[in-house]
């Protein structure tokens, strides 16, 4: 199934605003990190599963356990910080 995954702050920075991946049916967030971390790179420094990055699925924050379908929309960015 192919997945459009966006990027955003400091994220978008090392990365760029978005890509396409595929991922076998019955993919989860955590899967679909795990693919780009896989990359190397600039992909498993950010996204490396020490480092605070939240996810959201079509707009709705999710966990790594949120199930993708084919088409999907997901976000990737750091957590937000405030006074």
């Amino acid at each position: 199934m192919k997945i459009r995954v966006r990027y955003f702050a400091s994220l978008r920075e090392a990365l760029g605003a978005d890509e396409s991946v595929e991922l076998p049916a019955g993919s989860s967030v955590a899967v679909l990190r795990d693919a780009l971390v896989a990359r190397g790179g600039r992909h498993a420094e950010v996204l490396a599963r020490g480092r605070a990055v939240r996810a959201a699925v079509a707009q709705v924050m999710a966990d790594d356990s949120q199930p993708l379908s084919d088409g999907a929309e997901v976000a990737f960015f750091p957590p937000v910080t405030g006074g």
